[in-house]
């Protein structure tokens, strides 16, 4: 694997931070690459040498959330619930102006919601392996509701923990809500 310079990473990271930015200010449409780059401090030029368009840069920095997320969820599937949440609410708490922009976002068209969409979906899949079929408890119930069910609350507590500025911390927030969901799945 080749190394990544790092002059390459520092502007790239300077580029993902100012269009989080410029999107807690105004729509994502209405931002343009002179924003981005006089948010970041670069030229505007900089910025194709790096990623397509606007809707480029946002889709890498939604794909390094996601890949880092996806990361995270191989290694928990090895613990219970709650253990296993830590990380991802410690995950959420400090990339927060960015889980804020994306997920608690009053806009509800674009980007935000196109975010949601795909982080459920991640979700989704992770959650698949986890369905107790041992117990019998779920026999009567149909597999794609119950993680429509699972998946639907656990995006919806990450939103209303992050609106109401994360009122507990990472910690209570993984034992609640493994707890809800040991008994959901």
């Amino acid at each position: 694997m080749t190394k990544v310079d790092r002059r390459i990473l520092k502007t790239q990271e300077a580029l993902k931070k100012a269009v989080i930015e410029l999107m807690t200010e105004k729509n994502f449409d209405d931002i343009t690459i002179q924003d981005i780059a006089d948010r970041a401090n670069i030229n505007r030029g900089t910025i194709y040498l790096h990623y397509q368009d606007k809707y480029d840069l946002l889709d890498k920095l939604i794909e390094t959330h996601l890949n880092e997320l996806g990361e995270m969820e191989k290694w928990a599937c090895q613990m219970d619930w709650s253990d296993a949440l830590v990380p991802f609410f410690e995950y959420f708490e400090q990339n927060y102006l960015f889980f804020s922009t994306m997920l608690a976002s009053k806009d509800a068209k674009g980007a935000p919601s196109s975010f949601r969409t795909r982080l459920l979906a991640s979700f989704l899949e992770g959650f698949k392996g986890e369905i107790d079929r041992e117990s019998g408890r779920n026999t009567e119930l149909n597999e794609d509701i119950m993680l429509q069910y699972a998946g639907t609350a656990y995006v919806g507590v990450i939103e209303w923990w992050i609106r109401n500025g994360m009122p507990f911390p990472p910690q209570v927030m993984a034992k609640q809500v493994g707890t809800l969901l040991e008994r959901s799945l």
